[in-house]
């Protein structure tokens, strides 16, 4: 017996030694970093609610691409809000619609019901990349409907989506549209009815009730505080919205949105645009102001063969950052998605969070780590 359980031990040690001697992953190798900025967040990861997915871009000879991904705490039933990151599939769909009605194009206006000033598509478009404008993602919002949004996503393979709400504007759950006018390239006008969506049922996920209390106004509720009612993008359908975005041809025709490959290009090129570039004020608006990866905790210019192709988001303490980053010089090319949460007195709606604390060096140091060693095994 005595033999026996000295064999188990010398086995259990032989495991242990293996296991601690096995060769981590990139990602793996990235989340041990000693760099303070990662290990205050590593330290207890599970306070952060961080998630993560890093994606792998693997091109054979003949420039097909294979992803190979690999993820940390990755679980959709684990509720985050995804804030701003709705305005990605919005802005997608949006063209995706357009697309359906003839003599229209990215360039097309239309006029919202109760608003005096006619909107071009292609302006709120790079306005939501540029500066994630939250005006511009209500408005094509409104041309959208909630339903078709819901069911296009779903149609694609990305049930794990909903959208209830707009952003940042009164009576934001109202399930109903506003009427508008579409101005057509044969100079013709078509009117739009206003649509009425569907009730959308409350979330039931984990972590759906958050903290311990929340600012209504000027007084705190003491109770935790409620998103069964908002809305739910979780990290691993943003990620594939992007891949489907960047390479369509990796997918199933059903599974891609049905886009000119003249809309996916204005996608991409929006994405990847820097606020000065699009007519916004460089000192209120720099260059890392929606790049979170890389770049979110230095108001310093990006380089010019660095593009980052992205959406983020912020609200209510959560930090998303979605992207697909290519070095055109030195032929580095991979896909990050992460949220955080960063909210230590966990009261919400108060707009104490610590984002320049611990949430953006945290994902600005995760992109440049994980740049770093693609440019580290690309130089081998």
């Amino acid at each position: 017996m005595k033999i026996l359980s000295k064999f188990f031990f010398l086995f259990l040690c032989f495991l242990l030694i293996g296991c601690s001697g096995a060769k981590k992953n990139i990602l793996q190798e990235t989340l041990v970093s000693k760099k303070e900025s990662i290990k205050r967040v590593m330290d207890n990861p599970e306070e952060f609610e961080l998630q993560i997915i890093y994606t792998q871009i693997i091109r054979n000879q003949n420039n097909e691409v294979k992803f190979k991904d690999y993820a940390y705490n990755l679980n959709a039933k684990n509720y985050f809000y995804p804030a701003s990151t709705i305005k990605f599939p919005i802005a997608v769909l949006a063209l995706e619609k357009l697309n359906t009605i003839q003599n229209t194009s990215i360039n097309s206006e239309f006029l919202i019901e109760g608003k005096s000033n006619k909107i071009k598509f292609s302006e709120e478009i790079l306005k939501i990349f540029a500066v994630s404008d939250n005006d511009a993602s209500n408005n094509l919002l409104e041309f959208i409907g909630f339903d078709y949004l819901n069911k296009s996503m779903h149609s694609k393979g990305l049930k794990r989506f909903r959208i209830s709400h707009r952003l940042s504007t009164p009576d934001s759950g109202n399930p109903v549209t506003k009427s508008l006018t579409l101005y057509k390239t044969d100079n013709s006008i078509l009117t739009l009815p206003s649509i009425f969506s569907k009730y959308n049922k409350p979330l039931g996920f984990n972590k759906i009730k958050k903290g311990i209390g929340y600012m209504d106004d000027d007084k705190l509720v003491q109770i935790p505080f409620d998103f069964s009612n908002k809305n739910y993008y979780p990290l691993e359908t943003l990620h594939n919205t992007l891949k489907r975005i960047v390479f369509p041809e990796v997918f199933k025709k059903r599974e891609r949105f049905n886009l000119t490959e003249k809309n996916r290009e204005f996608i991409l090129f929006s994405m990847q645009n820097l606020p000065k570039n699009a007519g916004y004020d460089p000192i209120k608006y720099y260059d890392g102001y929606c790049k979170f990866f890389m770049f979110g905790d230095t108001k310093e210019s990006i380089p010019e063969h660095i593009k980052i192709y992205n959406k983020v988001g912020d609200a209510y303490g959560t930090l998303i950052d979605c992207a697909y980053i290519v070095d055109t010089k030195n032929q580095i090319e991979f896909m990050i998605s992460a949220t955080i949460l960063v909210n230590k007195d966990q009261v919400f709606n108060d707009n104490i969070y610590e984002y320049d604390e611990v949430g953006l060096p945290f994902l600005a140091e995760l992109g440049r780590q994980l740049y770093d060693k693609n440019l580290k095994k690309k130089s081998n």
